[in-house]
């Protein structure tokens, strides 16, 4: 039963047209990112429905490391985790690069195992792209970001600090305060 739900599923992605764009309205600024649903249909699927169903609202950006990424998407302000879907399968041999500006999914070890967690490049991060990572897999780039990304390099450069078992974490919360879908 699963599967059929699933098919069905990627053909919406399929008729998400090449420009669709989600706008990051955080505390710090917008961001706007432009997904790239032919060449990761299923991440953009993923993070599309993440949208679509509210959860970035009132997540932060809870690991912040300058010259390599922003991460969010999936904790709260006292780094509680959102509930997630099941993973998705990984898509990062599609032909992009984790480079400045580039917007890619967060997962653990397993290739396998992205949910709704992202993150943003700040720097070109070439060992994270699946040619040259130490893995073999490297991580899946779904989009770009478009407009904003002076925001995003105000948030690269925010102190951070420990907070429990988390490090790199902003000492000011950095809220998505809503993503929005935008035509």
């Amino acid at each position: 039963m699963l599967l059929p739900l699933l098919t069905g599923l990627g053909a919406a992605v399929a008729a998400e047209p090449a420009d669709t764009k989600v706008r990051l309205s955080t505390s710090m600024g917008d961001i706007v990112i432009q997904l790239e649903p032919a060449k990761a249909p299923k991440t953009v699927e993923n993070f599309l429905q993440y949208v679509k169903d509210g959860h970035y609202s009132g997540t932060v950006f809870h690991r912040v490391i300058d010259g390599f990424m922003i991460q969010g998407g999936g904790m709260d302000a006292k780094m509680a985790e959102k509930p997630t879907r099941a993973p998705i399968p990984i898509e990062s041999d599609n032909g992009l690069g984790n480079t400045r500006g580039t917007v890619a999914m967060a997962r653990t070890p397993d290739p396998n195992s992205a949910t709704a967690q992202f993150f943003i490049n700040v720097g070109n991060n070439f060992f994270l792209d699946k040619a040259s990572s130490r893995d073999g897999y490297g991580y899946t780039v779904f989009g770009k970001v478009v407009s904003g990304m002076e925001v995003v390099d105000r948030i690269r450069v925010v102190p951070t600090g420990n907070k429990g078992p988390h490090q790199n974490v902003p000492l000011t919360p950095i809220e998505i305060k809503k993503a929005t879908l935008e035509r």
